[in-house]
């Protein structure tokens, strides 16, 4: 019995001690892992830091570089102004330590360098590191390059990090160019604009202030001081430069301190390691349950408006059925593209946030609201009376329907919606989906921003498109169905006919003569209008040659003209009927040139090179604007007819009309 009682206090002891020993191990080791990745992130951090230092600076350039006025006053050696805007401004604005201009030969025109009491003497400093800069950058423009430029760098540029009379500095080069476009400039021989930026000094001192880096300083040589880190500063080639140096934050070292004390609490300190333990992975636990919870959310609800997605609706559709009636709505932004095209994606994403806020505030607690992706969302509503979903899908059109405002800039779209109606208890969710879309589909093709229910007769209505765009593709191949029909247009005051445009014409063996509107469209959809434009075309210049006295149009499709072959093809049918390209007119519209990559307006001008005319159809509708007419550079415009039509009626157009046509010739 007396050797029981040490050993029942013994073996608990050295429980306690190996569990106590254990944990402060693992301690230690979560200190230096917890330590070494905060050192890590701190040094790729000041590796980061001085990565945007140097495209900050190249950015800094660009506000005076990309300049008409910077290219003419350079080229008049205005030391005054270079001075003022190319010089001393770039230190006192953006704090820039140096700033040097070098002509086509890489003689300086303006050299000054805040250390540095002239001139002369600031280039003899950086001029065995600054011609070899500036001459690479020449040497890029000479053959064109335009590796780095995007919408917001708006030149090319080259950057080193090198030493300054052994001071650690960033030179950015970039070229004095025109900011519109309208002075030439031989490329290769544009003046080069270079700033120069220590890196010690100030510059370490503020990224230590900006990024919370403790007493950061720059030192030539490594120091022996263990509580301080250092990261070398290597130049573009690769030689030391000296050192960033500052004293780190050890998160684990500080934990590990503040913590030990509770180890000398002797009897206390198992429960307090127990009730560490204990909190630790309560708090793990918590964040695991955080973690599961975003991502449900991210798997079932949309990140950018916060509606549900797609899954979340199919689960929905499913249950809604089981349960009883439901009605399916889709809807689809009308105009949507054209303004992700010409306002750019984050406006629509804006847009696509604030349509979102109107159809939820409409649709109210007992409507399923989702996004399903890009301007598409679906609904899923009581079906009990369809007066209220035919009301429901009125009001959300009626929403969309008023003006928009982004970023001040007024936006109008519009919605179409197809409505499905599931009777009770059905439980095919996917075939009520289907119907709901090719409700929207019928919808679209009625003219848009309107609503359509579905009926047994849509069926047979997609039968039918799918069936006449094969008797399509069958036309295009035997060539003979497909006409053009030429109409002629004459010069205003005298009723002389100087062209004729030429307009495709479909005669269906069995259905007869189709229109334009509906076979061009599904043309465009299946991957035909190609197939139909040079139909039309070869058959057009020839039969044109037997009026040589006229003109000659013909329409192209906004497919047509993103193809980047397009020039290549009308230039071959040209050359293959000997057809004189300034007879020719192209008929294009608005839609046609808003392209992200430039491929129609590089078509457009390439057959403006050859004498190939153009002109810019249904102006006045849509997103026109007299702006992108002057950009497009076209030669005549054809003012929709919405505005024609009631020309001398009271209360017409004929105001807007006149208008258009004076702002046109402007």
């Amino acid at each position: 019995m007396k050797t029981r009682l040490p050993m029942r206090i013994v073996l608990p002891s050295l429980l306690a001690g190996a569990i106590l020993g254990s944990i402060y191990a693992t301690m230690l080791w979560a200190t230096r892992q917890s330590d070494q990745m905060s050192i890590a992130r701190q040094e790729r951090l000041v590796d980061v830091t001085v990565g945007k230092q140097q495209a900050a600076i190249a950015h800094d350039q660009e506000s005076a570089t990309v300049w008409d006025d910077a290219v003419r006053k350079v080229a008049a050696r205005d030391q005054e102004w270079i001075n003022a805007n190319l010089g001393r401004w770039m230190q006192t604005y953006f704090g820039h330590d140096g700033a040097f201009v070098l002509d086509a030969s890489g003689s300086p025109i303006f050299s000054y360098l805040s250390d540095a009491p002239g001139a002369a003497e600031a280039f003899s400093k950086v001029d065995t590191y600054v011609v070899p800069l500036a001459e690479k950058l020449r040497q890029r423009l000479a053959r064109g390059d335009e590796q780095g430029k995007t919408e917001q760098t708006l030149s090319i540029g080259e950057s080193e990090i090198v030493a300054i009379s052994g001071r650690p500095a960033i030179l950015s080069a970039k070229p004095v160019i025109s900011d519109t476009g309208d002075l030439a400039q031989v490329q290769g021989t544009e003046a080069i604009h270079i700033v120069l930026r220590y890196l010690d000094g100030d510059f370490a001192q503020t990224m230590g202030a900006e990024y919370l880096f403790a007493d950061m300083r720059y030192e030539r040589a490594k120091g022996s001081h263990a509580e301080r880190l250092y990261y070398p500063i290597k130049s573009t080639a690769g030689d030391p430069l000296g050192f960033f140096s500052w004293t780190p934050f050890r998160p684990g070292t500080r934990a590990l301190r503040q913590t030990e004390p509770v180890f000398v609490a002797g009897a206390l300190l198992l429960l307090a390691v127990v009730s560490g333990f204990a909190l630790v992975l309560h708090k793990r636990s918590e964040r695991l349950m955080d973690s599961q919870s975003r991502l449900f959310h991210l798997a079932h609800f949309d990140s950018l408006t916060g509606l549900p997605n797609r899954a979340s609706f199919t689960a929905e559709v499913s249950r809604r059925l089981a349960a009883g009636q439901a009605a399916v709505l889709f809807l689809d932004l009308d105009r949507f593209k054209q303004v992700n095209d010409t306002l750019g994606h984050p406006t629509g994403d804006k847009l696509i946030a604030e349509v979102a806020k109107r159809l939820s505030a409409v649709a109210g607690v007992d409507v399923f609201l989702a996004r399903i992706g890009g301007d598409e969302f679906t609904a899923v509503a009581p079906a009990e009376q369809r007066d209220a979903v035919e009301a429901l899908a009125e009001k959300l059109i009626g929403a969309i329907r008023q003006p928009f405002e982004i970023d001040g800039q007024p936006i109008l779209i519009g919605l179409t919606i197809g409505i499905a109606f599931a009777e009770p208890a059905a439980s095919d969710a996917q075939a009520i989906v289907r119907q709901a879309d090719i409700a929207l589909h019928q919808a679209k093709a009625a003219g848009r921003n309107r609503y359509a229910i579905f009926g047994q007769h849509m069926e047979g209505l997609i039968s039918a498109r799918r069936a006449l765009e094969q008797d399509l593709r069958t036309a295009l191949s035997e060539g003979r169905q497909i006409e053009v029909h030429y109409q002629p247009v004459y010069l205003a005051g005298d009723n002389r006919m100087i062209s004729v445009e030429a307009l495709a014409r479909w005669r269906h063996p069995a259905k007869g003569m189709i229109c334009p509107d509906v076979f061009i469209p599904i043309a465009e959809e299946a991957g035909l209008i190609d197939r139909l434009g040079d139909l039309v075309l070869q058959t057009a210049l020839h039969a044109a040659k037997r009026w040589p006295d006229l003109g000659l149009a013909v329409n192209a499709s906004p497919i047509e003209l993103r193809h980047d072959n397009y020039a290549l093809r009308v230039t071959a049918a040209l050359n293959r009927h000997a057809f004189d390209p300034r007879r020719l007119e192209i008929e294009i519209t608005e839609s046609a040139v808003i392209d992200d990559d430039g491929t129609c307006r590089r078509n457009i001008e390439a057959l403006r090179r050859l004498g190939v005319r153009f002109a810019l159809d249904d102006f006045g509708t849509g997103f026109s604007s007299f702006g992108r007419l002057q950009a497009l550079d076209v030669d005549r415009i054809k003012i929709d007819k919405c505005f024609i039509d009631q020309m001398g009626d009271a209360g017409s157009n004929e105001a807007i009309v006149h208008a258009i046509v004076d702002l046109a010739h402007a």
